[in-house]
């Protein structure tokens, strides 16, 4: 005991109870952790073989417990580690929408993870800031001219981007950075940054910054956080992927229909068309106005069975098929049957229903003769907000070699207007179950009553707001004939 510090309180509280010489067993723990085990005796000679055989037990039962600690410790955070990327790729991918899941991926780490994020992405113009999330509000606009601006933190993702490894820096790795001691402003608050590669199927999207106030929580995490950002790398690239597709998928629809409808005297056309199938697929439906020397107009709308590319060629053929014969001076059950007959040739297991209107001058309005093919029976709405279903009868095309068509005549007085629309208006359904048939004439009442150019447009907003179910998409084509005065 004398050659010991008398000063250390260890020391301090033996001698005062009478030792004169000490035996001390040390034992290393986790996380770079001891612990030490002393005892005093009054001489040197009671230090023995069996004290110190009974000190070693006792230090092996502290390693034993602490092992034992650590790892029901370590399983523990492997178990939360679980459950929050479970739920983070949940988060994630609950919208497939680019912008709105980079925002979820900020917004899912901040403050669970760290004090501040910052994705970046691999754009046609460079490595861009496009999220970013702090738990201190004010510090937003500072985090966010850091990520879009600052070149020593451009440089720190260049390499992980060049190497595709994670990088970690704190203390003197800060250096020269916004962050870190050295720094001024808001980032002297940072003690350590991370900086995960995104990556997916092959491609390297960007990068995932975490900023850290507590050094402890980027030790050790390196795994976690490699698998947050595959997780995170996953969600954009499927959300990316789907946006392209979606923007090939509108430019095909956008060829399918005519880029305009024509200006027909004494008649107000107008048109809409909805998209209904998630998955994105190429829809079959299909409208067009082809207008006559004699200032008739005929009016087309149909509808192909299914999606997809072969619905889509046979879209294309349906709808060209159609208007060049009539343009050729063809009449409608010419044309119908013609279509037919290309249908039938190519062998294909898909319909096509449609409906073909002449609208002929009538005085003050226009006389009215249609045919159907398989369609859904167009409306009538008159001016006093009268709506009638006119009838409508007729074979599929594409089915049968020979088939009967069904023709009928109406007219449409000034004010009254002609609506046509595929089956995917009548097959919208609510939350409860409900058709939109069931509502669609107080609906063409209704939205009729405003003005004539945007008709088509409101009656199908009306149907996408009623829709809860159905993946069919909805085209609606309107001819109104002008008021009188």
């Amino acid at each position: 005991m004398s050659a010991l510090n008398g000063a250390m309180p260890h020391v301090q509280v033996l001698a005062a109870a009478g030792a004169r010489s000490l035996a001390e067993c040390a034992v290393p723990l986790g996380q770079s952790g001891w612990v030490s085990f002393m005892v005093g005796t009054a001489d040197r000679d009671t230090l023995d073989a069996t004290l110190r055989t009974r000190l070693k037990q006792v230090a092996e039962v502290a390693a034993v417990s602490d092992r034992r600690i650590m790892a029901r410790r370590a399983d523990e955070v492997r178990q939360v580690s679980d459950a929050f990327l479970a739920e983070a790729s949940l988060q994630m991918d609950a919208s497939l929408d680019v912008k709105s899941t980079v925002r979820r991926v900020a917004r899912t780490a901040v403050p669970a993870i760290a004090e501040g994020c910052v994705v970046h992405l691999c754009l046609p113009e460079g490595l861009r800031a496009v999220s970013l999330a702090h738990v201190d509000a004010g510090e937003q606009q500072w985090l966010g001219k850091v990520a879009a601006e600052d070149a020593w933190l451009t440089a720190a993702l260049q390499r992980v981007l060049d190497s595709g490894q994670a990088l970690a820096l704190k203390g003197e790795g800060l250096r020269g950075g916004p962050f870190g001691p050295a720094s001024s402003g808001a980032g002297r608050a940072v003690r350590a940054i991370s900086v995960n590669p995104l990556k997916a199927r092959g491609r390297t999207l960007g990068t995932l910054t975490f900023l850290y106030h507590r050094t402890v929580v980027a030790d050790g995490a390196s795994g976690f956080l490699a698998g947050l950002a595959a997780r995170a790398a996953l969600a954009i690239d499927t959300s990316t992927l789907y946006e392209e597709r979606r923007r090939h998928v509108v430019s095909l629809q956008r060829h399918l229909l005519p880029s305009e409808l024509p200006r027909v005297p004494g008649l107000e056309l107008s048109s809409a068309y909805e998209v209904g199938d998630v998955s994105l697929d190429v829809g079959g439906d299909f409208y067009d106005a082809v207008p006559g020397a004699g200032g008739e107009v005929t009016l087309l709308i149909g509808d192909v069975c299914g999606r997809g590319a072969e619905a889509a060629a046979l879209t294309g053929l349906a709808r060209h098929t159609l208007r060049t014969l009539i343009e050729d001076g063809s009449t409608p059950e010419h044309a119908l049957e013609r279509l037919n007959q290309a249908l039938v040739r190519e062998g294909t297991s898909r319909f096509v229903t449609a409906l073909v209107a002449v609208l002929v001058p009538d005085g003050k309005g226009f006389r009215v003769r249609y045919w159907s093919a398989g369609h859904p029976a167009p409306l009538v709405r008159r001016q006093d907000g009268t709506v009638a279903e006119l009838l409508a009868h007729g074979d599929l095309l594409g089915v049968l070699e020979d088939i009967e068509y069904g023709s009928e005549s109406v007219r449409l007085a000034p004010g009254d207007a002609l609506v046509m629309f595929t089956d995917g208006v009548t097959e919208a359904r609510s939350a409860d179950g409900t058709f939109f048939e069931s509502r669609l004439r107080d609906e063409v009442a209704r939205q009729g009553a405003g003005e004539a150019r945007g008709f088509a447009e409101r009656l199908a907003e009306a149907v996408v707001e009623f829709r809860a179910t159905g993946a069919d998409d909805i085209a609606v084509l309107v001819a109104r004939a002008e008021s009188a005065g």
